[in-house]
């Protein structure tokens, strides 16, 4: 292979490692910020509240009497994130439920940067429309400007193949803020298109 060959693969490679900034990052910065910023008289850009994580959490309790459950569950969560699940165990043992110390109950992932604005972006534009009846997402926040929504089925995310689909799982999804109080995080996730209940 010649020198030139090379060095124009190399070339291509450096194209392809380029980073796509996420279209929702995109928007937050040039028009939710300075929106927030107005709204809330911020003097200092730092002030202005900003998404950090989002945590989804699938609890399996039927893993107890199943363990092909939190490999279905682990499969799917990664499939819908793009990232490996973590298996949550559980703390104490409860007898009521057969459950062990150190039994697998759950599957979790805490989403970061770039994938989770991907992620909200997929969660509010495609996801969110799918479910059956939807009239809003409830618009209670936790009192510290985080919001935690709830899914009854992981089928309403595009990524799943329903034919695949061995057992119907739900979810929960929580959003956390740097906002100081649930005004600045509703204002927030309203102005990332969250479709709160009006």
């Amino acid at each position: 292979m010649s020198k030139d060959k090379k060095a124009a693969d190399k070339a291509d490679d450096g194209k392809a490692q380029e980073r796509v900034v996420p279209r929702l990052l995109v928007r937050y910065r040039d028009e939710v910020a300075p929106a927030l910023r107005k709204q809330f008289q911020f003097k200092n850009p730092m002030q202005t509240p900003k998404l950090t994580k989002i945590v989804i959490n699938m609890g399996i309790g039927k893993a107890v009497e199943n363990k092909a459950r939190i490999e279905a569950g682990v499969k799917e969560l990664a499939t819908i994130t793009g990232q490996k699940p973590v298996v949550t165990k559980a703390r104490a043992a409860v007898s009521g439920f057969k459950l062990r110390e150190g039994m697998p109950i759950g599957v979790a992932v805490t989403l970061r940067g770039a994938h989770m604005w991907e992620f909200l972006d997929r969660f509010v534009s495609v996801a969110v429309p799918r479910i059956r009846d939807f009239r809003g997402l409830p618009n209670k926040l936790d009192g510290r400007g985080n919001y935690s929504v709830g899914l009854s089925e992981q089928s309403v995310f595009p990524e799943i193949n329903l034919d695949k689909v061995e057992f119907v799982q739900g979810m929960n999804i929580t959003f956390v803020t740097t906002a100081k109080n649930d005004e600045q995080g509703f204002a927030l996730l309203e102005k990332l298109g969250v479709p709160f209940r009006k």
